[in-house]
């Protein structure tokens, strides 16, 4: 069996290796350049500067240029891959000098990076969820679900096509997601606090991980064993905190300018075309001339609790593995949907669950999944990671067919839905490649491509709710 993993393992790898081969995010495209460049800037940054200028506007760190708008944990790592870069060749990180540093080698030490990041975390990560789920899964089924993950496009694409590094903070959250199964609920305190300090989107995971921990705590037989439990959790929390902020806590000013720095309600509702809620209201009745920024943002949290407090009460009072994975599934996707300043890359928060829900809902997931790489396509076509993307989500569905042949879709409802979806996704794809968008339009099927991928997840995030409420598996 550990060498169907490890041959599992090498599949994964073997797709992330060939997706770096092409291009990424930014390149070649002066001044700003892309997400590429802005990894790299933070490398210069960290490395450069004391830790306490990192956030802060200087002639040193224009925040203007790729400012670090993410958690310490990113800011350490970021210092991390920095001093390894600056070893390798200085040029690489040089303040000020460095910006918009393009080479061969460099492309290869930066792609380096998220492979290893891969290897050493992430895929180790969604391995162990694999073996926690169930002891009644069969080895093949949790081999074929670990080959699965492993090769789901939408992660593949971003993290080594376009550039980021997603894998950390989603394999963080997969670790604590496995600690639950486990019912180790302190390490999974541990490691989802790492994941929110790693990506503040981690948010998206928030309410099901305190609705479960919360209810695990209220659940003890005895009020000492509730205090207990709680202090201990909130404990590890708090510390864990306080370690990674450490550098800003001696300023009230200077922890306030990083949260500033995490949350820019400045920068509006959303920035480029997005599958959500905000962006399809937007083409009929324009948000930005009925509402302000602060307006939108309260709105957006009012909507967002809306859509995912039920389903987290719901966890509160029937905490089970199946409940746990459709509360992140809606829960993040209702944060997709409704929240503030959301980007095409953040529906990978709610393509963790899928992928692990996958075994029980595999039609159903196969297609959310499929969706979810379809509605990062403007951001992949700009990337130059079109082809890759097609051809990648086409043997993503290649290999599930072949490995889940007696698995059909009986229900007509979803059948007649599937069919349908996949004719309109077909369509629009091949219309936007071989039709250009009128002057007049020049976003026409970036546009078209949001609200429609915006209607499936609203139709999934309904199909969530349904399974949560309904559902009989334990």
């Amino acid at each position: 069996m550990k060498s169907e993993i490890l041959a599992t393992a090498f599949l994964g790898l073997a797709v992330r290796s060939i997706i770096s081969l092409y291009s990424y995010s930014g390149f070649d495209t002066p001044p700003m350049h892309g997400d590429y460049e802005a990894q790299r800037h933070w490398q210069e940054i960290t490395v450069n500067l004391d830790v306490g200028e990192w956030y802060t506007n200087s002639s040193n760190n224009d925040l203007l240029y790729w400012g670090l708008d993410y958690p310490p944990l990113t800011a350490y790592h970021s210092y991390l891959v920095g001093r390894i870069a600056k070893s390798i060749d200085p040029h690489f990180v040089e303040l000020h000098k460095s910006r918009g540093f393009e080479s061969k080698k460099h492309k290869r030490f930066m792609r380096a990076t998220v492979v290893t990041a891969d290897v050493l975390i992430y895929l180790p990560a969604i391995l162990l969820v694999v073996y926690c789920m169930e002891k009644t899964f069969q080895s093949n089924d949790k081999l074929f679900l670990f080959m699965l993950i492993s090769v789901y496009p939408g992660q593949i694409l971003i993290d080594n096509g376009h550039f980021q590094y997603n894998n950390i903070s989603l394999a963080f959250a997969a670790v604590a997601i496995a600690a639950i199964f486990s019912n180790r609920f302190y390490a999974a305190s541990f490691f989802f606090t790492l994941a929110l300090n790693y990506k503040q989107m981690e948010l998206y995971h928030s309410l099901p991980f305190f609705a479960f921990l919360l209810g695990e705590c209220v659940g003890q037989k005895s009020f000492t064993s509730f205090a207990a439990k709680i202090s201990r959790i909130a404990t590890i929390v708090l510390a864990t905190f306080a370690i990674l902020w450490l550098p800003w806590l001696g300023s009230l000013q200077a922890a306030l300018q990083v949260l500033h720095r995490l949350f820019p309600v400045a920068r509006g509702v959303f920035e480029d075309k997005v599958a959500n809620v905000w962006c399809a209201v937007n083409v009929v009745w324009k948000l930005k001339k009925h509402f302000h920024n602060d307006q939108m943002a309260l709105i957006c949290i009012g909507c967002t609790l809306i859509a995912a407090l039920p389903t987290n009460a719901l966890l509160f009072k029937r905490r089970t593995k199946i409940s746990f994975l459709l509360a992140l599934f809606n829960t993040s996707l209702a944060f997709f949907l409704f929240s503030f300043q959301v980007h095409e890359k953040t529906i990978l928060l709610a393509a963790l669950p899928s992928l692990f829900l996958l075994k029980w809902w595999p039609n159903e997931m196969i297609m959310f999944l499929e969706v979810s790489v379809f509605s990062m396509i403007p951001l992949l076509t700009r990337d130059k990671l079109l082809v890759p993307a097609l051809v990648s989500t086409l043997a993503f569905h290649l290999i599930f067919k072949c490995f889940n042949s007696n698995s059909k879709l009986n229900e007509y409802p979803l059948k007649y839905f599937s069919i349908i979806s996949n004719i309109v996704i077909v369509s629009i794809v091949g219309a936007s490649l071989s039709i250009p968008a009128p002057s007049r339009f020049p976003d026409l099927w970036p546009l078209i491509i949001s609200v429609i991928s915006c209607g499936h997840f609203i139709l999934f995030l309904l199909w969530g709710y349904f399974q949560h409420f309904t559902c009989k598996i334990s």
